[in-house]
């Protein structure tokens, strides 16, 4: 290859570096946040962005709680209702019956509902990232 080929090429792929680097995956972030004691169980808070490209009318995702000894104790579907692109949203859902000190990890089973205009029914699975705090395991 010519030197003059080569700084071409180098060139481009200079360019095109940061134009790749901006171009960020489309994403669905789920944060479980708090597990804390609530009057008839336990309240699970969540932290969700969409970043999927498009609003969601509808987002329910099904999560699966295991004890601390790794049973599972049962499985959920939590509605997180509309999603504003590039908005955060703070929900809690109180589970009955459901003692948080005993609850040793949560996972995302399959997501139940991802509707909006323009966004595929697989779009929030494929965009998943789920996050927890430290002290607390979850992810799918």
């Amino acid at each position: 290859m010519s030197r003059s080929l080569l700084a071409l090429a180098s060139t481009l792929l200079l360019c095109a570096a940061p134009l790749a680097q901006d171009a960020a995956a489309p994403e669905f972030a789920l944060e479980l946040n708090a597990l804390q004691p609530a009057d008839a169980g336990c309240r699970l808070t969540f932290l969700a962005t969409n970043k999927l490209g498009g609003s969601l009318d509808r987002a329910a995702v099904e999560v699966a709680l295991f004890s601390t000894s790794g049973a599972i104790d049962r499985i959920v579907t939590l509605d997180f209702k509309n999603l504003s692109e590039g908005k955060t949203k703070v929900l809690q859902f109180e589970l009955a019956g459901l003692d948080c000190e005993d609850v040793g990890r949560v996972l995302v089973n399959d997501i139940g509902a991802c509707e909006g205009e323009g966004l595929a029914p697989e779009s929030c699975l494929a965009g998943l990232v789920p996050t927890a705090r430290p002290d607390i395991t979850f992810g799918v």
